[in-house]
């Protein structure tokens, strides 16, 4: 399943893990591992995530204060847009 990234992205993430990595690098690895998990979850049970109030299904982060916005495009394409 092939995941579309939003041009902000990379932005956000730079900016998230940067506050993190000033805290404790664990941190930030920590971030960065629950992230991934994030995606994971998104590519293999897309319908599982509720509906944000913008019309775009929501993966909310367990220990840190993001969450993921994406869209499915048809079966086999998601395409995430916004964290």
């Amino acid at each position: 399943m092939k995941l579309t990234y939003h041009p902000n992205v990379r932005r956000d993430l730079d900016e998230a893990t940067r506050y993190y990595s000033q805290a404790a690098e664990k941190l930030a690895n920590d971030f960065w591992s629950e992230i991934t998990v994030a995606l994971e979850d998104i590519r293999s049970f897309p319908t599982r995530h509720h509906f944000d109030t913008s019309g775009l299904r929501r993966k909310n982060l367990k220990r840190f204060p993001y969450h993921i916005l994406f869209e499915n495009l048809g079966s086999f394409r998601h395409q995430v847009l916004r964290y």
